[in-house]
Formats: C-alpha cells, sequence, structure tokens
C-alpha cells in the first residue's frame, strides 16, 4: 500500500506545498497520496504516515507542526539560520533535506553529475546555502517575519512600486479557489489546486538546487584553489592576481573565500587580490579590478589606459595584442593570456 502525507485542508500555502514536495522527491514518499484534513482521529491514525503542517506535535518523525505556543525551532547551524522559526517547510527541510538535495541531484542533474562526485562536503555546503537562499524566507513568510525590522521600516521611503504580487508565497497564494469555485466543485477541486501549488513550489526549489549543486558550487571550487598561496605566488610574488582559464562565477565567492584564505599560514605576507584574469571568449582575456565597494575599485587600471582601445593602448601599456581598457579603468582586455596576466601585473605594479 501506498504511503500517505497529511496535510491540512482548507487554505493552502506556500510552506506546506513545499513541505510535500519534498517530501515526494524521497524513494520512501515518491508514490504516495496527499491527504488533506484536520481530523485528528485520522491524522493520529496509523493509516497516515507522516503530518505536515497540522496536529499541533513535532517529533521529528511523524509529526511536522509548528503552529504550537511553545514551537520555537529554529535551522540553527553552528550559530547562524538561529533567528527565524520554522514553518513547516523548515522542519522537514531540517530533518530531511540533505537526502531531498541528493535525490534531486541524481534524479534530475544526472547528465552533469555523478552519484560519485555528490560527496558529504558538497551536500554540506548545499543544505546550508539552500536554506539561506530559499527556505528561510519561506519560513518567515509563513511566520509573518519582515525582512526589516520594525524599527528600521520607521526610516525606509515608501516602495516605489509594489512586488508582493510576484513572490512565490503570493502566486500560491492566488491558487487558492475563489469561494464560489469551492461551493461549485467542491473538494477534489481544491485537492487540485494544493498539487498545482506544490508543483510551483517544486519547480522553483528544484531550480535553485541545480544552480546552487551545478554552477555556484563549482565556481566556488575553482576560486578556492586559485586563492592557494602558491598558486597566486606563481602569478604575482605579493598574490595580487587570480587566473581563471575559463569563465568562473568568482565574484560570487571572492569576498567569503579571501576571508578564509587569509587565515591560511602560507598566505602570509600576500597582499589583498587587486585583479582578475580570465577567459571571456575566443581571443578575449579580460583583467577586471576586484572592487572595494560597488563600482569602485580596490586599484582600478592605470589612469593613462582608460578609454584606450587596440594598438594604441598596446603601445601606451607596452603590452602587445591589447584590445581595450573601459573608461573607468574597472576592466580591460587582451588578445592572450600572456598580454592579460602582463597587463595586471604592470596595472598592479603602478605608482
Amino acid at each position: 500500500m501506498s504511503p500517505v502525507i497529511a496535510t491540512h485542508s482548507g487554505q493552502f500555502h506556500a510552506d506546506e506545498a513545499l513541505a510535500v514536495f519534498m517530501l515526494k522527491q524521497l524513494p520512501k514518499y515518491a508514490d504516495a497520496s496527499v491527504l488533506r484534513t484536520r481530523d485528528l482521529t485520522i491524522l493520529n491514525s496509523d493509516a497516515v504516515d507522516i503530518v505536515v503542517d497540522v496536529s499541533a506535535k513535532y517529533d521529528g518523525v511523524k509529526y511536522f507542526d509548528h503552529h504550537q505556543r511553545e514551537f520555537v525551532d529554529t535551522l540553527g547551524l553552528e550559530g547562524t539560520h538561529d533567528t527565524i522559526r520554522l514553518s513547516s517547510a523548515g522542519l522537514v527541510y531540517k530533518h530531511f533535506g540533505k537526502d531531498v538535495i541528493k535525490h534531486i541531484l541524481l534524479s534530475q542533474g544526472a547528465e552533469e553529475i555523478s552519484e560519485a562526485e555528490i560527496t558529504a562536503d558538497l551536500l554540506d555546503t548545499l543544505y546550508v546555502k539552500t536554506y539561506a537562499n530559499f527556505v528561510e524566507a519561506i519560513d518567515a513568510n509563513d511566520n509573518g517575519i519582515s525582512v526589516y525590522d520594525k524599527t528600521e521600516l520607521e526610516t525606509i521611503s515608501p516602495p516605489k512600486y509594489k512586488d508582493f504580487a510576484i513572490t512565490l508565497p503570493a502566486v500560491v497564494s492566488r491558487l487558492n479557489p475563489r469561494p464560489a469555485q469551492v461551493a461549485a466543485k467542491g473538494d477534489e477541486f481544491v485537492d487540485a489546486q494544493f498539487a498545482k501549488a506544490s508543483e510551483l513550489m517544486g519547480l522553483a526549489f528544484v531550480d535553485q538546487v541545480l544552480q546552487l549543486a551545478l554552477s555556484w558550487y563549482p565556481a566556488k571550487q575553482h576560486v578556492i584553489k586559485a586563492f592557494a598561496p602558491e598558486t597566486r605566488k606563481a602569478l604575482d610574488p605579493k598574490g595580487r592576481i587570480l587566473f581563471f582559464a575559463d569563465q568562473v562565477n568568482w565574484k560570487a565567492h571572492l569576498e567569503e573565500v579571501e576571508q578564509q584564505a587569509a587565515q591560511d599560514p602560507a598566505a602570509e605576507g600576500l597582499e589583498p587580490v587587486l585583479y582578475v584574469v580570465y577567459l571571456a571568449g575566443p581571443n578575449d582575456w579580460r583583467v577586471q579590478a576586484v572592487e572595494k565597494a560597488t563600482f569602485v575599485s580596490r586599484k582600478a587600471l592605470p589612469e593613462p589606459w582608460r578609454g584606450v582601445r587596440d594598438e594604441a593602448l598596446s603601445e601606451l601599456s607596452g603590452v602587445s595584442g591589447c584590445t581595450f581598457v573601459h573608461a573607468s579603468g574597472f576592466i580591460g582586455g587582451n588578445k592572450t593570456k600572456e598580454g592579460a596576466l602582463e597587463l595586471a601585473k604592470k596595472a598592479a605594479d603602478w605608482e
């Protein structure tokens, strides 16, 4: 007999829609039916295998409700994510999140990642990052927690436009049938709409997991390798240049990896990274200045080079193969890797 996932009847929300979807990614519940009821006799019976967002009970085994007065659980990982109270989505994620992520990768990411590549470090990292990027916001929304503190809201200008209608919780909310629809079509229609909501939340969740696993995480590993002290010293004795042989989203990881790399004793004496050299396309290598703040570089490319192109830039800089330097000095280009690295070294030494 197929297992049964139970959640409450009536109006549905994003949190239990996501909770049910996550459970159905697990082999144990892949073929489960969904029962929507508030009947405690049924919820407490052996006819139901797992209960989310209803029952006023939480035991981490069968019951995953968060509405109890005494419930204060957070994800609470190593001093982070310990202020937002969990919703049913967060509760299911807390107990099953790593398994859910693993099975999503095995079933929907198989063309890009093998089972052997789904390491403990990958799962640990994705577990935290997926919660921070996605599930935590669902928890906060369901518990009525604003992005801003109340004191901050008093000083914030009125919004220029309304974006509530395009959030995932709002889209899910609109899937709830209107009273006339309920009267005409009954509970089966409501349940069908809930299934749509669960699928919607699932699509967004899966996209987030795959993006993090197949793009964000590999990029982070590239940045970690590029930050190795011996790698940086090989490019520049002071460690001011990073190099990537292809396109890597290094900006998403630079600050975190830089802070971690600073703890390495082998990095003692190295200076902050000023430029990143990477391949942007065929015969198109870029030298990009690292930002210290939005639109403000730690050290922009030299002022005399800015706005100059091609042969004029090569002659001015003394580096052959140059293509351009942006007028603000935040980025420049060269036709070869060697030329781009030379340009970066000259810029780093420029007084």
